[in-house]
């Protein structure tokens, strides 16, 4: 048996990590399957600095123009109409060759034309939202989808009653953030001290310039009271980089050991969770989740101006489960941050109850049960395919004895 499975998503990480981890664990499923079943896996999208990542999982991309849905007003929504019908044609053309079974998408910016020529096709449709808000392309896609995945509860009110849905969490990157070590062993491993509390800033691949910001302005009065590893994210590095080593330079010796930054945080992402005591974060759902399973007490500073202030809502509704404090990017500031640090770490049962309620809100097998609504479909598709061809194949032949 073999089943053609098609991806789609945005070029981001919270939407190309899940997407790897459900692929990981359909052919998990599939080996330890009775029936032998054979995979062909494809991306159709554009999936930016993902490209070489998606090809060590030994999922072939096809490139379709990218198009962005916006809900206000800027001249880039001219130029994207025409992408839009572009990556259309583009899709319902590189899709016929391939005709897959299922086609799952995480939505984001150039799934909509992908998944507009699978509905053309009447291929059948599943798709996930992480957020607490669905993004406009899955709220668009998801009255044509056979099952809708989501991470939150708050999220089935935006999709049809009719299409079925099922709350599964947000697949997290399990390989790449759970290790056994103990955190002191972790903070060795960049060279930190088991004296003062570590923090851990995070925000996404390509980084959180306030975030970044925040760090570098209060890079003082911060590492003379807690030790610091920082994703500062690739976009930003270099220029983050040149600046904070000339500035650094009056730094006492033993201040700037207490900061650990990179660029991206890939083999050693496990260890700077882990060595941390405290997570200062974006609230998209895939950190949120990563957070949330490690049972990780943290603080979310939402951005802003989120499509449809989603990321304030992913945050709100896990500070209401006691999970994490929430700050607006407003009131980010060095002092106040200290306090409410100092306060979380000197009481030992609110940090015990944020770290106890962080993993009451994780939802685990998010991929696994995700992977198994797309092999179910993409068995009994493949199934319905064949039975003609077995139906012709016993046929008794003009004079046969059988």
């Amino acid at each position: 048996m073999k089943i053609r499975i098609a991806l789609a998503g945005g070029g981001s990480g919270g939407h190309m990590y899940p997407l790897i981890s459900v692929v990981r664990e359909i052919r998990n499923q599939c080996d330890s399957s009775k029936k032998k079943i054979s995979l062909d896996i494809r991306f159709f999208g554009n999936p930016g600095t993902y490209k070489e990542l998606l090809e060590k999982e030994d999922i072939e991309v096809v490139s379709i123009v990218s198009s962005k849905l916006r809900r206000y007003f800027d001249i880039k929504n001219f130029f994207d109409l025409f992408r839009f019908f572009f990556g259309l044609l583009q899709s319902i053309w590189k899709l016929y060759w391939f005709m897959p079974d299922i086609t799952f998408s995480k939505g984001g910016p150039g799934a909509l034309s992908v998944l507009s020529a699978c509905k053309f096709y009447m291929i059948p449709i599943i798709i996930h939202d992480s957020d607490a808000i669905p993004g406009l392309t899955n709220k668009t896609s998801g009255k044509g989808a056979r099952i809708i995945e989501l991470a939150f509860e708050s999220a089935r009110s935006h999709f049809p009653k009719r299409v079925k849905i099922n709350i599964v969490g947000t697949p997290v990157r399990e390989a790449f953030v759970r290790t056994t070590k103990t955190p002191e062993e972790s903070r060795l491993k960049f060279n930190l001290n088991s004296k003062l509390p570590v923090i851990f800033v995070i925000g996404g691949s390509q980084g959180a310039k306030p975030l970044n910001d925040f760090v570098f302005e209060n890079a003082e009065l911060l590492l003379s009271r807690y030790q610091i590893i920082h994703q500062v994210g690739l976009k930003n590095f270099e220029g983050y980089n040149n600046e904070f080593e000339f500035f650094s330079e009056k730094y006492n010796p033993e201040l700037k050991r207490h900061y650990v930054y990179r660029a991206y945080f890939e083999e050693q992402l496990k260890d700077a969770y882990n060595a941390a005591d405290l997570v200062l974060a974006r609230a998209s759902a895939t950190v949120i989740f990563e957070i949330a399973y490690l049972g990780k007490p943290s603080i979310l500073v939402p951005i802003p101006d989120s499509a449809n202030n989603h990321q304030w809502e992913n945050a709100i509704q896990y500070e209401d489960a006691g999970a994490c404090l929430v700050v607006g990017q407003e009131n980010l500031l060095g002092k106040l941050f200290t306090v409410q640090v100092d306060s979380l770490l000197a009481n030992p049962e609110k940090y015990s109850a944020m770290k106890d309620a962080a993993k009451k809100f994780y939802i685990p097998h998010a991929a696994e049960k995700i992977a198994k609504d797309i092999l179910e479909i993409g068995k009994n598709l493949t199934i319905q395919a064949d039975l003609p061809k077995r139906h012709n194949a016993t046929k008794r032949a003009p004079g046969s004895l059988y």
